[in-house]
């Protein structure tokens, strides 16, 4: 079932809330510009999958849940290209959110957008409103400190940095809450889910690492090359590009063999499999060689 434009209609009523009269116009464009166009969706698909998996293919909170996590995502993105951190130039293959209006709408739409995801999440508890406080809470955690996004942006301004554990706030936060919050919109335990998600985020960020070597700035729609001009820890700076796919290519074994039994199982791992040739195409594997 292809959920994209699910997760588009969310979105867009989400963004919408945001330009009733009143609100100041460039703060409204800076918060839809860096929602839309968006990229593969990967974390609200993930969401989606899940809940499907579990037996609720079309749960409102599900919805509602798979838009917040896009949300946090897109503001995590903005906040991240601003010239305090990675001064990137592009995004999505056109003009960075700072670039394209100012530093400080940069700031302030990905504040916004942080705390839209939450005002979407409780307008949206549809006719379970019994799971939305956990679902809440599983999405909080993947937000702020210790382990979520902003944790993992802050590591960027220690002088020490362990990978693991910046890896898993910046990246692997919203994995676990993509496939958490899936499961408890689904009314089912989450805590197996969030293996699936830990080691998804790990393998989505162990791609990413790789990408940025070995792809070039047009295919990854931003600037290539950053994590060794910005001097970051990185797999592949660790294991050496063939080394980091061979890594991946465990974890993507990893993702598979943690699916819990449900009944969407065999649909899932499936899914992932697709999920993770798109991560990493036989093309960028090829010039490892």
């Amino acid at each position: 079932m292809d959920t994209m434009p699910r997760i588009e209609q969310a979105l867009a009523g989400a963004v919408a809330s945001c330009e009733a009269p009143g609100c100041p116009p460039r703060l409204a464009a800076a918060i839809r510009y860096a929602v839309f166009p968006g990229g593969a969706r990967v974390r609200p698909r993930l969401c989606l999958a899940v809940a499907a998996a579990c037996g609720e293919p079309d749960s409102p909170l599900a919805d509602a849940a798979a838009a917040a996590i896009e949300l946090l995502h897109c503001a995590s993105l903005a906040h991240d290209d601003l010239p305090c951190f990675d001064d990137a130039a592009t995004r999505r293959s056109r003009p960075s959110l700072h670039r394209a209006f100012d530093e400080r709408l940069a700031v302030l739409a990905g504040d916004a957008l942080i705390v839209l995801a939450f005002q979407h999440l409780g307008r949206c508890a549809g006719s379970v409103p019994e799971r939305l406080g956990a679902v809440l809470a599983e999405i909080g955690r993947a937000a702020g400190a210790p382990h979520g996004i902003i944790a993992g942006q802050g590591w960027e301004c220690e002088a020490t940095v362990p990978l693991a554990d910046y890896q898993r706030a910046k990246t692997g936060a919203l994995f676990v809450a993509a496939a958490g919050a899936g499961a408890l919109a689904a009314g089912v335990d989450g805590t197996a889910w969030r293996s699936v998600g830990e080691r998804l985020g790990e393998a989505y960020q162990v791609a990413d690492d790789i990408r940025d070597v070995l792809a070039t700035t047009e295919e990854m729609g931003k600037p290539n090359g950053r994590d060794a001009a910005l001097g970051r820890p990185s797999i592949v700076a660790e294991l050496g590009a063939a080394g980091a796919i061979r890594h991946f290519d465990r974890l993507v074994g990893a993702v598979l063999d943690s699916i819990p039994a449900c009944p969407g199982a065999a649909a899932l791992r499936s899914l992932m499999l697709l999920e993770a040739r798109r991560l990493l195409p036989d093309k960028l594997t090829r010039r490892a060689a």
